[in-house]
């Protein structure tokens, strides 16, 4: 095989449909990570605790969970299009009130608490109805490079928005940044508005409940989706620190508080390992071992985990967040792939609504429980156990679904 198979897969991009909308994240990228940092580290600042870091992830959550499963209902009963839209535009509205809140000064805990609700019930609907719709526009033998394409943008844009928000926070303050959040957004909606209609490949009888039992019916019947499943909430859930990485700043690596260069590398580590990894999503495109792929990688976060919060040296925190950064591009990308492939697209939206609380809810569920256990255990402590607890659950889970472990895409 030629080297240059080994980098990125750019086959996707053939497909007019898929290639506006990766080129309306390739711009966005950047300003839709403000607010991943924005968010906690004002929370942090104003309440001088994680543990109020960890309440917003609840409320978050909450919402998230609600507006995911809703909207895999809907998405299978209506043009998933529309959808897209109407979750995009809520996003919008979240972050043009995060700015108000912070431009006119009242600096809310309440409000902001809010406004998260807002976000998670937008990006429920949005990340729902997007996966929904990406198998729509790719062929099948596509999806693995289009999921790698989509992390490399996403994920490229990560790497910048950090490192600009550390800097320009103290600067040009927080609301700035939740207005370039919102001004973004509008690129996002135009390449959503020119998509094609995607309306549900077969109608279902009954209301959203009874279309929201048939995907769980249609989910305890398949092994490897309820694997999947598992794996990445342990993943996420036990082993995602990003809570804690406003206290680990200030108070393990010296950063000034409210934000500063120390943070914005924190938080850009972590993206930085999956642009890495992206570069060569080529390798990964051909792969037909899709589950042992995503198992292997999910315990190898948790040992990058484990590593970040053993050592007290910025440097080697930031090649743990490098490394783990990488390893969890392989497990979204045969995720994400493997979900899409396996499930039929009558009932894609509702699988895909459980994926969503998973992927964006596994991480909400991780702040709740890092904030709380970095208050009570110190930062460094909750986050060695959950790595180590990450790593013994996936090994159990394989274990008990060996079907896995063995899928293979080919």
């Amino acid at each position: 095989m030629k080297v240059g198979a080994y980098f990125v897969d750019r086959r996707p991009l053939a497909i007019p449909a898929f290639r506006r909308l990766w080129v309306a994240s390739a711009v966005t990228a950047v300003g839709g990570s403000f607010s991943l940092i924005a968010v906690p580290t004002q929370l942090f600042t104003l309440s001088g605790s994680s543990a109020v870091v960890g309440v917003s992830a609840a409320i978050s959550l909450c919402a998230l969970v609600v507006s995911a499963l809703w909207s895999g209902a809907l998405a299978d009963a209506m043009d998933r299009r529309r959808l897209l839209l109407a979750g995009n535009a809520g996003l919008g509205l979240a972050y043009a009130g995060l700015w108000l809140n912070a431009a006119l000064g009242l600096d809310s805990v309440g409000v902001l608490l809010v406004l998260v609700a807002v976000q998670g019930l937008s990006y429920g609907a949005t990340l729902t109805s997007m996966g929904a719709a990406v198998p729509r526009v790719v062929p099948a033998e596509q999806l693995v490079a289009a999921n790698s394409l989509s992390s490399l943008t996403r994920y490229s844009g990560a790497v910048v928005g950090p490192l600009l928000a550390g800097v320009l926070i103290p600067v040009i303050g927080l609301g700035t940044l939740y207005l370039l959040d919102a001004l973004a957004l509008g690129v996002v909606l135009w390449a959503v508005a020119r998509l094609p209609e995607m309306q549900p490949a077969a109608a279902r009888a009954g209301g959203t409940l009874r279309r929201l039992g048939d995907g769980f019916r249609y989910l305890a019947g398949h092994r490897v989706l309820v694997a999947i499943l598992a794996v990445d909430l342990a993943a996420m859930v036990l082993a995602l620190p990003h809570a804690l990485l406003p206290e680990l700043a200030e108070r393990t690596y010296g950063g000034r508080a409210g934000g500063g260069a120390e943070l914005g590398l924190l938080y850009a580590a972590y993206p930085a390992g999956v642009l890495l990894a992206g570069l060569w999503s080529g390798t990964f495109s051909r792969a037909t071992r899709h589950g042992a792929l995503m198992a292997s990688a999910a315990m190898a976060w948790g040992g990058c985990v484990v590593l970040l919060g053993l050592t007290s040296d910025l440097r080697v925190a930031l090649v743990a967040l490098v490394l783990g950064g990488a390893v969890n591009f392989v497990l979204s990308t045969f995720r994400n792939a493997i979900s899409q492939a396996y499930t039929d697209d009558a009932l894609r939206g509702r699988i895909q609504g459980s994926l969503t609380v998973v992927l964006m809810g596994g991480p909400q569920l991780a702040t709740m429980l890092h904030g709380f256990g970095g208050a009570a255990l110190g930062a460094r402590s909750a986050i060695v156990i959950g790595g180590a607890l990450a790593v013994v659950t996936v090994a159990l889970l394989i274990r008990a679904v060996p079907e896995l472990w063995h899928y293979d895409s080919g």
